[in-house]
């Protein structure tokens, strides 16, 4: 059973409390069912008026807190199986805020807060974690959004700058905060997030700086994407963004981050950060006359109301989102970026993981490049965290840590915040593992060998496209709505690949597969059975790069 609960924009904006009590009695209706939120109109007017937008985020949240079904926890156990979910425990004196994640030395993790400290914790990877220990490195920083070591040095980035902490007389705490670089501005702006990489291949980090309430620059470098040298010279990279929510490098070292729908963002996203590109959101262009030429010249500025791909045509310097996260289906807060670059995790070697802080999930990203461009297809994967995921780190041993909160920002994991680690129990899914764009159809890669009868059964899959409105109101729906045809599918003779030939394919659309009746050699269906892959471009030959 289905219900759809039904909340007018005007009463989100005219009267929030008495609508939040609303929401709980409707939300308490539905718990344990299916809820199907109303279609609505695109909410333009909100962007003119704020309180209404804090009603809705606010809404949101309680909708996600209130309603728990029973799927939802039945697919939880499922991937349970094959990807094990390690709670650590926190002592009751630390409100761990999730900000980062780092592995230091000595199998110790430096974890950050949104409070601005800093704690490292031994034994995370005992299992049972039965003796974690806590101890404070640093405190009285400015919500610590990023961590990277170097040579056992711990740099944070906080809302204000990189700083390099020291601890000068070996005695667990760090006496020393030098500033590395902090060559933008802060206005005091609740949302000025700055959110930093780990150190990349020529020792630089990466930060990306939100926009003043995550709507428009008004202090030099907000929505902009930084470098910092070794040394501490900062160098603007690119402009466009406008609320990163994490960061990290694929395995060729091309560093991405997550962006968040609103103005100019019709959903969350992956985008790719290079020199001189533009990704998205005009107004960091104010800044460009004090880049100098390390930006490149100034990007052209965008029209509101049309199509991402359709702009890009006439702005070369427009990068278009390696991968969408269609709205609601894969998540609404996307956040920490990370690559598995261990081979320790499973099948999904160099593919990417994001987190989802609403929806309290890791996603999985599976990236091509078509015509020297990213895109690629986006995957549910693990579900079920205890708070809302921030934070994601690989270690060495192919452990996932993910930290989380859900202060300001509900989520579906309950927690006010946590610390857990994900790891592989060495059984492998039944998954589909690449999805790669021909030029008649898509190429299927899946984990085992597909029973011939399902998969070369075009009724076994169901197709469906849409885009976004490139826009400077706040958000987008599905539009352009189109129905592909799949004419054939062709299995490879070793069952481990799918054809799909398929007449109408959508430059600039996503393309939401659905694989439901497709079952293993060892009738098994997939775990997962939703792709949704971005198209960016139409592949013309077999052979473009991967």
């Amino acid at each position: 059973m289905s219900t759809v609960v039904h909340i007018p924009l005007r009463d989100a904006v005219a009267h929030p409390r008495p609508l939040r009590e609303r929401v709980v009695r409707a939300a308490n209706r539905v718990r344990g069912k299916k809820l199907i939120p109303a279609q609505t109109p695109h909410p333009s007017p909100l962007t003119r008026r704020g309180e209404g937008i804090k009603a809705i985020v606010a809404l949101t949240a309680l909708v996600l807190s209130h309603v728990t079904t029973s799927t939802r926890a039945a697919d939880a156990a499922a991937e349970n199986e094959y990807y094990r979910l390690i709670t650590l425990p926190i002592p009751d004196d630390i409100v761990l805020e999730a900000g980062a994640i780092e592995l230091m030395p000595g199998r110790k993790l430096a974890v950050s807060t949104r409070r601005g400290e800093v704690y490292l914790v031994e034994g995370a990877f005992s299992d049972p974690p039965s003796d974690v220990k806590y101890h404070r490195f640093a405190a009285g920083l400015h919500e610590v959004l990023g961590l990277a070591q170097k040579d056992g040095v711990l740099y944070a980035v906080q809302r204000g700058e990189v700083t390099r902490l020291l601890d000068t007389n070996d005695d667990g705490r760090a006496d020393v905060f030098e500033t590395v670089a902090d060559g933008w501005d802060i206005s005091g702006d609740y949302h000025e997030y700055a959110f930093g990489s780990k150190f990349d291949r020529k020792g630089e980090l990466w930060v990306t700086l939100c926009l003043t309430g995550s709507f428009s620059s008004q202090v030099k470098y907000r929505g902009w994407c930084v470098r910092v040298s070794p040394n501490g010279k900062l160098t603007p990279v690119c402009t466009g963004i406008r609320s990163p929510g994490g960061m990290g490098a694929n395995a060729a070292g091309d560093m991405f981050y997550t962006d968040n729908q609103g103005p100019w963002n019709g959903v969350c996203s992956l985008k790719v950060l290079q020199t001189g590109g533009f990704v998205g959101h005009p107004d960091g262009l104010r800044w460009y006359d004090v880049t100098g030429d390390a930006a490149g010249p100034r990007p052209e500025t965008p029209e509101s109301g049309g199509r991402m791909h359709l702009e890009a045509d006439k702005n070369p310097a427009l990068l278009l989102p390696a991968v969408w996260f269609p709205y609601p289906k894969m998540g609404q807060s996307a956040s920490g970026v990370e690559c598995d670059t261990t081979g320790k995790f499973g099948p999904f070697k160099e593919q990417m993981f994001v987190a989802d802080q609403s929806h309290s999930t890791v996603m999985r990203v599976d990236l091509e490049k078509v015509d020297g461009h990213y895109q690629g297809a986006c995957f549910p994967f693990r579900q079920g965290f205890a708070s809302g995921t921030l934070g994601l780190l690989f270690t060495p041993d192919g452990s996932l840590f993910a930290n989380g909160t859900n202060r300001g920002w509900g989520s579906r994991g309950r927690s006010p915040f946590a610390l857990e680690r994900l790891v592989w129990t060495g059984k492998t899914p039944f998954e589909i593992l690449h999805m790669r764009a021909m030029p008649d159809g898509f190429d299927l890669e899946f984990t085992e060998p597909v029973e011939a009868k399902t998969a070369g059964d075009v009724s076994s899959y169901k197709l469906s496209t849409y885009t976004y409105i490139y826009q400077k109101t706040y958000g987008s729906p599905e539009v352009d709505a189109t129905k592909p045809t799949i004419t054939k599918a062709e299995v490879s003779s070793d069952g481990r690949h799918v054809r799909l030939f398929v007449d109408g394919l959508q430059r600039g659309h996503v393309h939401e597969l659905h694989a439901d009746g497709v079952r293993s050699a060892q009738d098994q269906p997939l775990l997962h059975a939703e792709a949704y892959y971005t198209m960016n471009r139409l592949k013309e030959t077999i052979n473009d790069e991967r």
